[in-house]
C-alpha cells in the first residue's frame, strides 16, 4: 500500500536555485563574447563552481527548518513533528502571546504567516506557512477527520 499523499507541504525552497549561479556565470561569459574583449572561461567556471559550492548548504539548510507537511498522521514543522491525536483546535486568530513557536525557533520567520494551534492539554502553539490560510484549512480538515473517526 502506497501511503498517502501530504495533504499541505512547503519544501522551503526548490533545488532549482542551484540553478542560479551557473545561469549568473553563463551571463558573465555572454557579456564578455558580446563586448569582444578577452573571454575568461576558467574563471567563470571556478564562479558558477564556487556559487554553487556556497548554494548547497543554504538549500539544504532551508528545506530542513523551513519545510513543512501536513499529512493524516500529523503535522511536521521543520524539526519538530507534532501527531494529529495532539492538535484539539485550529484557532481562527493568532496563537496568545508567548506561545511556543513550532519547529524549534524563537519567532516566526518573516514572510511567513502564523496559524495558532491549541492541543489536547491545552497549550498553545504558533504554526507557520507562507500560505497560512491553506495551512489553516488543512489542519482543519485534519482535526475534523481525526474528530469524525472518534
Amino acid at each position: 500500500m502506497t501511503p498517502e499523499p501530504p495533504r499541505y507541504d512547503e519544501p522551503g525552497v526548490g533545488w532549482t536555485a542551484l540553478l542560479w549561479a551557473p545561469l549568473f556565470a553563463l551571463a558573465g561569459l555572454l557579456a564578455e563574447l558580446a563586448t569582444g574583449g578577452p573571454v575568461h572561461w576558467l574563471a567563470w567556471i571556478l564562479v558558477a563552481v564556487g556559487l554553487v559550492a556556497i548554494t548547497v548548504p543554504w538549500v539544504y539548510a532551508r528545506r530542513r527548518y523551513l519545510s513543512l507537511e501536513v499529512t493524516p498522521d500529523g503535522y511536521r514543522q521543520g524539526r519538530e513533528t507534532l501527531e494529529a491525536a495532539r492538535i484539539a483546535e485550529v484557532l481562527e486568530d493568532e496563537a496568545p502571546v508567548g506561545s511556543r513557536v513550532l519547529g524549534g525557533g524563537w519567532t516566526i520567520p518573516k514572510k511567513f504567516g502564523e496559524v495558532g494551534l491549541k492541543l489536547e492539554d491545552g497549550a498553545f502553539v504558533r504554526a507557520w506557512a507562507k500560505d497560512p490560510d491553506a495551512l489553516r484549512e488543512a489542519l482543519g480538515d485534519l482535526v475534523r477527520a481525526r474528530t469524525t473517526e472518534s
